[in-house]
């Protein structure tokens, strides 16, 4: 890691808690059943982070905007969306969120897919995975699988959590 990106992450790990948000775009999940929002949850608050918002929705474009803006309004400093970024008519997650992100990081994506390849082969290039700046929070949208969330957690997020939402504000 460069010295530069080093002492960023130290300011922003100075800067205390982030507030998140989670969203979950499905037809089928409920809070019971939402597996990746039970997964999110002790990993965030682990860390010292909050959840500020969480919300199931359908994948229906209106629901997907009214989720974004509400969970900036609620303090979110970085929005989660999980479901809806594959290529199936009902999958509208990526088309809203990719309208209204302002500064788009086409390296989420590209690193996620990179990463899906070694475990679900080509069928990786189906993932819209994608995360950018929206009203300076950041929103980060993956695949509704659990596995996709466990890896874009592990290996992209979790890493530069502090970092992501520092950047973005400052």
């Amino acid at each position: 890691m460069s010295e530069s990106t080093d002492k960023h992450k130290e300011i922003a790990k100075a800067r205390g808690p982030v507030n998140i948000a989670i969203v979950t775009a499905s037809d089928t999940r409920t809070l019971e059943t939402d597996t990746n929002y039970h997964y999110l949850k002790p990993e965030i608050e682990a860390l010292g982070h909050k959840i500020v918002g969480y919300r199931i929705i359908k994948d229906e474009p209106d629901q997907v905007a009214l989720a974004l803006d509400d969970m900036v309004n609620a303090g979110a400093q970085i929005i989660l969306f999980n479901g809806g970024t594959g290529i199936a008519p009902r999958d509208t997650t990526y088309d809203v969120l990719a309208r209204k992100i302002e500064k788009p990081m086409p390296g989420f994506g590209e690193l996620f897919r990179m990463l899906s390849y070694s475990e679900v082969g080509a069928a990786a290039m189906l993932s819209r995975a994608t995360a950018g700046t929206y009203r300076k929070k950041v929103v980060i949208s993956t695949p509704g699988s659990p596995n996709a969330v466990q890896v874009a957690w592990e290996k992209l997020i979790k890493p530069e959590l502090e970092h992501l939402a520092w950047e973005v504000a400052r």
